[in-house]
C-alpha cells in the first residue's frame, strides 16, 4: 500500500510538473504598466526561445545584446576584452538618447563628486549611475538569463515612467560577469534536459561534474577578485567601475535550492569597520524597495542574515569602500530547469523573474533615492579627505623588482596614486632603493581603499566571516613595507607603470650567474633547462668579482653546452629580457666561498610536472596552481584526473602535486602506485588536508597539535556560531625561515608571511634543521583566529619534507598560491619543484 501511495504521489508530481513547466512567454516577466515598442527584437526572435525554456549560452546572450544595441538608441555596447577562452567581456550602457549624446560630460561631472571641490556641484539634476552585474558564478545563471528580459524591457518599454528612469539614470549593464563559467553550465544543463522535465534532485541535470560551472577557465571564484584584480574579467569591470564610480552596484547570485531570496544588508556585526554606518542604513532603505516588489509578486525573501560585508574583494562589498552601495542578491537555485524543493517545485523561470524583479526594484530605488545616493558619494570622499592622513606608505624589494611592480600594478588599476622613490633611503629595518620601490601618499582620493588594502587587523566585533578575515597586500607580496614614510623621499607620480629595464648580459667564455631572488627566476630556469642547457644550483653563499651571491644562485656553464658561446649568450639575453631577471657573466670560477666547480653546485634537471585534479580535489586550489604554471611561469603541467589516475603512467613525471584533498578520492591501489613512484625517484607535493592522507598512508611521519574546545555555556541557538568560530577562514601568520634550506632559496629575510585557512597544525621535529619553516612564538599578523587555535599554532611547522627511497614527499599545510595574488609564497612551490631532490 505504501509503495502504491508513493508511486501515485510521484505520478501526480510529474503531471503537475508537465503542466507547470510548459512554454513561457514574456508576459510572465514583464510589467503591465508600460507599453512596448514592437520594433525592438524580443529575446525569442534572436535566440530562438523565451528566457526560462533553456539556459542561455554566452554566445547567444552576446548575440542578443549586440542585436539590441543595434536596434535601440538607448543602448550602446562595448567589448572590453576577452576571457581566457576568448569570449567577449561586454558592457551595455543604457540611458536616454539625450544622455548618450552627452555621455562623456555626464561621466566627467559624476566623477567630480569623488574629487576635491565637489561641494559646488548640484546633484539635484545629476543622473545617478547604477552598475548591474549578473552571474559571476556561472552555475548561478538566473541573473544572466534575467538580463535578457531586463535588457529588452529597458530598450522596448514606452511611457513617462521609463522616460524618467532613463533620463535620470545611467545603467552600466554587465550581462555576464563570468562568460566562460556561464557557457560551461549552460552546456551541462541543456544537454541533460529532458523533454519531460524531471524535477528529481538526484537527476544528472542537477549534479554537475567536476569542477562545475561556478568558476572561470582556471577554476577561480571570480567574486573574490575585485581587490586583487588578477583575472581578465575582473580587470575589465574594475576599469569600468573606476571610470564611473557607480552609486549602486548589484551582484546577482544563487544559493541552495531550498532557500528563498536574499537581499542585503547582511549581518551587521560582520560589516567591515571602514564602511560608514550610513552605508548600511542606505542599503536597508534600498531593501525596502526590494521587499515591496517581491511582495507584489508573492515571492518570499529574507535579509540581515547569513551573508556579510567584510571582505572588500567581493562584488557586493567592494563598492562600500569606494563611496557606493553594493547589493548582493541570492536566489534559491533550480540548478537546472525545475527541481523539487522543501518549498515545492522551483522552476527556472521563477528564479529569473525574481532576479528581474530585483533589477527593476534597484532602478526604482536609485531613482527614488537619487539625490541621497549622490550626496552620500560626495560626502564619503570629502569625509575621507577630512581624515587628513599624513605621510606615505612605501614598499619595495632590493632583490625582487617584479613582485613590487605587480603590487604597484594592482594599486594603479584601482586609480591609486603611486610615486617613484626619489632616492635610496632606510625606514626602520628596511632599505628602499630607487627603481625598486614605490611610494603611496596617504592623502589622496582613495585613502580609505588604500588603508583597507594595507591594514593588518587582528581585532573584530564578530568571530564569524563569510569569507577571509585578512588580505594585507604588502604581506601577501612579501615586500618590505613601511606605513610611516616621509613624502620628502617621494619622486614623481607614475603615470604609466613599467617594469624595471633588464640589463643586457655581457658575453662570457666561462659562466653566467642568476640569483634566485626575483619572482620570475623560475620562469627563466625552466626555459634554460627545457632548451637542454646545463644549469646548477649553488647550495651556499659566495663572493665573486666583488658581488655577493646568495643561497640558490643558478650557474650556467659556457663550455660543454649544446650551443656555442655566442649562441648561448644570445639565448641568455633572450631569457633575461623575457623574464625580466638579471643574469651576470663571470670570467673565473675562483670565489670567496664555494668555487663554481664545487660539488656544492648541484646539477638540475628539467621538471615535468603533473597535478591531480577531478572529483575529491578542491578546484580552487588546483586552479590556482594550474594558473601559476601556465600564465606566470610558462610551464606545462599535466592535469591527471582522479577518475583515470590508476591507469596513468606516472613514470613520465618528475613531480606530482596533490592539492587540497576531500574524502577518499584516491583508491588503495592507486595510492600504492603513487608510493612506488616516489620510491623510484618522484617528488610528491601535497597541500593542506593531504597531511591526513600522507599520515594515514604512512608517507610522512608527522603528528598534529590537537585542539579541543568543549562547548560550555553554549545554547542550541548558538551552536553553529560556536562551531564556525573555530574555523580559520583566512588569516595571515608569520613563520621564521632557515635560508640555507633549499625550500627557502630566493628569500632575503628570515621571516615569511603565510596565508592559512586550515586548522592542521603539524608538530615541530626534534631535529631543528627539519623545521626550515616554522611559525614564530607569536605568529598572528592579521585576521581572526580563535583562542584555542592561537594557542596551538605557535612553533608548529607549515612545511614538512621526508625522503622515501630515491624520492621525496613534501607537505605544505598552507596555501602558497592563494587567489593568484599571494606572490610572496609562490616561490616555495617552485623551490619544491626544482630543488626537491636537494632537501
Amino acid at each position: 500500500m505504501r509503495l502504491l501511495l508513493t508511486l501515485t504521489t510521484l505520478l501526480l508530481s510529474c503531471l503537475n510538473t508537465l503542466a507547470q513547466t510548459g512554454s513561457v512567454d514574456m508576459d510572465y516577466y514583464l510589467p503591465k504598466d508600460v507599453t512596448y515598442d514592437q520594433s525592438i527584437p524580443t529575446p525569442e526572435s534572436i535566440i530562438g526561445y523565451t528566457p526560462g525554456e533553456w539556459h542561455v549560452s554566452h554566445d547567444k546572450l552576446s548575440e542578443y545584446m549586440r542585436t539590441l544595441a543595434a536596434a535601440s538608441d538607448r543602448i550602446t555596447i562595448e567589448n572590453r576584452g576577452k576571457t581566457f577562452e576568448g569570449r567577449p567581456i561586454l558592457l551595455l550602457t543604457i540611458t536616454s538618447p539625450n544622455n548618450h549624446n552627452n555621455l562623456e560630460a555626464i561621466r566627467a561631472e559624476h566623477v567630480k563628486l569623488t574629487e576635491n571641490g565637489s561641494g559646488s556641484l548640484n546633484t539635484s539634476d545629476m543622473p545617478i549611475v547604477v552598475y548591474q552585474g549578473l552571474s559571476i558564478h556561472g552555475n548561478e545563471p538566473s541573473g544572466a538569463n534575467a538580463g535578457l528580459v531586463a535588457a529588452y524591457y529597458l530598450a522596448a518599454a514606452q511611457g513617462p515612467k521609463i522616460d524618467d528612469l532613463l533620463k535620470n539614470t545611467v545603467i552600466l549593464f554587465d550581462p555576464s560577469f563570468n562568460p566562460d563559467g556561464l557557457q560551461r553550465f549552460a552546456y551541462w544543463a541543456n544537454t541533460n534536459k529532458s523533454i519531460n522535465i524531471n524535477p528529481d534532485p538526484q537527476d544528472r541535470e542537477y549534479n554537475e561534474v567536476w569542477p562545475g560551472g561556478r568558476t572561470n577557465h582556471y577554476w577561480f571564484d571570480m567574486n573574490r577578485d575585485w581587490l586583487p584584480v588578477q583575472l581578465p574579467e575582473s580587470r575589465a569591470r574594475i576599469n569600468t567601475f573606476h571610470n564611473w564610480y557607480p552609486n549602486i552596484l548589484t551582484d546577482h547570485h544563487e544559493m541552495g535550492s531550498n532557500s528563498s531570496f536574499f537581499f542585503q544588508p547582511g549581518i551587521q556585526s560582520r560589516t567591515h569597520p571602514l564602511t560608514p554606518a550610513l552605508n548600511q542604513e542606505i542599503t536597508k532603505q534600498i531593501g525596502n524597495y526590494h521587499a515591496a516588489a517581491l511582495d507584489k509578486i508573492g515571492s518570499f525573501y529574507y535579509t540581515e542574515e547569513s551573508f556579510d560585508d567584510f571582505y572588500y574583494g567581493k562584488g557586493s562589498t567592494f563598492p562600500d569602500i569606494n563611496g557606493g552601495i553594493g547589493i548582493l542578491f541570492e536566489q534559491g537555485s533550480s540548478r537546472g530547469h525545475a527541481q523539487e524543493t522543501e518549498n515545492g517545485l522551483l522552476e527556472f523561470k521563477f528564479t529569473i523573474r525574481n532576479q528581474f524583479t530585483a533589477i527593476l526594484s534597484t532602478l526604482e530605488a536609485a531613482q527614488g533615492m537619487r539625490s541621497k545616493l549622490l550626496d552620500y558619494q560626495r560626502d564619503f570622499f570629502n569625509n575621507a579627505r577630512g581624515e587628513k592622513a599624513n605621510g606615505a606608505y612605501v614598499f619595495g624589494s632590493e632583490k625582487d623588482a617584479s613582485s613590487s611592480y605587480h603590487l604597484a600594478e594592482i594599486l594603479k588599476r584601482h586609480k591609486i596614486k603611486v610615486h617613484e622613490v626619489d632616492k635610496d633611503f632606510t625606514e626602520g629595518n628596511s632599505n628602499f632603493k630607487k627603481g625598486m620601490s614605490y611610494m603611496v601618499p596617504k592623502n589622496q582620493r582613495q585613502s580609505r581603499l588604500i588603508k583597507a588594502m594595507f591594514e593588518k587587523r587582528t581585532t573584530f566585533q564578530d568571530s564569524l566571516f563569510y569569507d577571509i578575515s585578512a588580505w594585507s597586500f604588502p604581506l601577501a607580496f612579501g615586500v618590505d613595507f613601511s606605513e610611516n614614510a616621509s613624502l620628502n623621499n617621494a619622486g614623481n607620480e607614475i603615470q604609466e607603470l613599467s617594469m624595471k629595464p633588464t640589463p643586457a648580459v655581457a658575453s662570457s667564455t666561462y659562466a653566467y650567474l642568476m640569483e634566485w631572488h626575483d619572482y620570475y627566476t623560475p620562469k627563466a630556469l625552466n626555459s634554460i633547462l627545457n632548451k637542454g642547457i646545463r644549469a646548477k644550483v649553488g647550495m651556499e653563499q659566495f663572493i665573486l668579482e666583488g658581488a655577493t651571491y646568495d643561497y640558490g644562485t643558478i650557474m650556467i656553464p659556457v663550455q660543454n653546452q649544446s650551443l656555442n658561446p655566442q649562441e648561448l649568450n644570445a639565448f641568455i639575453n633572450e631569457i633575461a629580457q623575457d623574464a625580466h631577471v638579471t643574469i651576470k657573466s663571470v670570467s673565473t670560477g675562483l670565489t670567496q666561498g664555494i668555487d663554481l666547480g664545487s660539488n656544492q653546485f648541484r646539477a638540475l634537471k628539467p621538471a615535468k610536472v603533473a597535478i591531480i585534479v577531478g572529483e575529491g580535489i578542491n578546484p580552487y586550489d588546483a586552479g590556482e596552481i594550474w594558473h601559476l604554471f601556465d600564465t606566470r611561469y610558462n610551464m606545462r603541467i599535466t592535469k591527471l584526473d582522479t577518475k583515470s589516475l590508476g591507469r596513468a603512467d606516472l613514470s613520465q613525471y618528475t613531480d606530482i602535486i596533490l592539492p587540497n584533498l576531500w574524502g577518499s578520492a584516491i583508491d588503495k591501489g592507486t595510492t600504492e602506485d603513487i608510493k612506488q613512484w616516489v620510491r623510484d625517484g618522484g617528488t610528491l607535493i601535497g597541500y593542506k588536508n593531504v597531511a591526513n592522507w600522507f599520515k594515514g598512508n604512512k608517507m610522512l611521519n608527522i603528528s598534529f597539535e590537537e585542539t579541543k574546545n568543549p562547548a560550555k555555556n553554549v545554547s542550541f541557538e548558538q551552536r553553529r556560531d560556536f562551531s564556525g568560530a573555530q574555523v580559520i577562514g583566512g588569516a595571515i601568520f608569520e613563520a621564521k625561515q632557515d635560508r640555507s634550506h633549499p625550500i627557502n632559496f630566493g628569500y632575503t629575510g628570515d621571516k615569511v608571511s603565510l596565508f592559512r585557512n586550515t586548522t592542521i597544525f603539524v608538530k615541530a621535529d626534534s631535529t631543528s634543521y627539519k623545521n626550515p619553516i616554522q611559525y614564530t612564538k607569536t605568529p598572528l599578523q592579521a585576521g581572526y583566529i580563535s583562542k584555542i587555535n592561537l594557542k596551538a599554532i605557535p612553533e608548529t611547522r607549515p612545511f614538512v619534507h621526508q625522503s622515501t627511497g630515491r624520492g621525496e614527499v613534501i607537505l605544505f599545510t598552507d596555501n602558497t598560491n592563494f587567489r593568484a595574488f599571494w606572490y610572496g609564497t609562490n616561490k616555495l612551490l617552485m623551490n619544491a619543484i626544482f630543488f626537491g631532490s636537494e632537501m
